[in-house]
């Protein structure tokens, strides 16, 4: 049996602040931030060059600007076991959700801790990670100029499926999220709902062991949601399957737990049945995320970097 285990995972982002000294307009900001870049490139260059004439030719034409550092904990000391089953990952707008995720990966590395698949860190596993994982972001990384068939070619390519198996392979993922009609259409003519399951079908190519989804029903209307939703049960028998949603009805019926996130760290983890019987005798899932996470979800952080 297959294991995923993460071991106290920390991430930790360096947000750079910028105070002005005197007044800027808004619509100058970006002009004056690149040249402001062009005028350190330039004084960094003259000093390599040991060139003792160096002016600073920018130093009295722009307002001078102060930067800091600060440092922002997305995850801390996170430690999970997932095993094969379909896991729910909830939490309100910043909890680190997209930063596990992209952790798990290896999209990001972790400022400490470890991911391991099978007692083997996904690090030594290298490209050979590419064949295990797959990963489907909300609407993001797609080529708009591609046809849909052209970009699952293109992905199965990174993948390492080999030709012959990867034309019966795309043919069989595009038949998953029904899309054998729109293949060949170019994707920038695609609706938010198409594109998201283009993403699906990308992210099932090879038959992964361990499957990433975020927000997968997100953009789907109510008939291929229930359609999603049933064929991604279908896929969890040998398979350790993540999904990050905020469409609470979509996950409760078929995650084997539910992993609660709030503030970068793991809060609770157990069946539907079992929280809600935690928290108060709520009559669903829908309940315990508003009794949670109620007051949150207008929060807003570091996660969506």
């Amino acid at each position: 049996m297959d294991i995923l285990a993460l071991h106290d995972i920390t991430k930790e982002y360096k947000i750079r602040n910028i105070k002005n000294k005197g007044k800027i307009h808004k619509k100058n900001i970006c002009k004056e931030e690149r040249e402001i870049n062009i005028r350190d490139k330039y004084n960094k260059d003259m000093t390599d060059k040991g060139n003792s004439c160096k002016k600073d030719l920018f130093k009295d034409d722009m307002i001078d600007k102060k930067k800091s550092f600060k440092n922002k904990l997305a995850l801390h000391n996170v430690s999970l076991e997932l095993e094969c089953g379909i896991y729910g990952l909830l939490g309100p707008n910043g909890a680190g959700k997209s930063t596990l995720m992209n952790i798990i990966t290896g999209n990001i590395r972790p400022t400490s801790g470890s991911v391991l698949w099978n007692g083997i860190d996904i690090c030594d596993l290298g490209e050979k990670f590419r064949s295990i994982i797959g990963y489907a972001p909300q609407q993001q990384g797609l080529y708009n100029t591609f046809s849909g068939r052209r970009f699952l070619s293109y992905m199965a390519a990174l993948k390492g499926i080999p030709k012959k198996e990867g034309k019966q392979e795309i043919e069989r993922v595009l038949s998953y999220v029904n899309m054998q009609e729109a293949a060949d259409r170019v994707i920038g003519t695609y609706s938010g709902g198409m594109k998201q399951r283009i993403l699906i079908a990308q992210a099932i190519l090879g038959s992964p062991k361990l499957i990433v989804l975020d927000e997968p029903t997100a953009g789907l209307d109510p008939k291929e949601r229930v359609r999603i939703r049933e064929q991604i049960k279908a896929l969890s028998g040998d398979k350790i399957i993540l999904v990050s949603t905020h469409v609470v009805s979509d996950i409760e019926p078929i995650a084997k737990e539910i992993l609660l996130i709030r503030s970068g760290s793991i809060i609770d983890r157990d069946t539907v049945e079992n929280l809600c019987q935690k928290y108060g005798g709520c009559r669903d899932l829908e309940e315990v995320y508003m009794c949670i996470f109620g007051e949150e979800e207008n929060h807003v952080s570091v996660d969506s970097i």
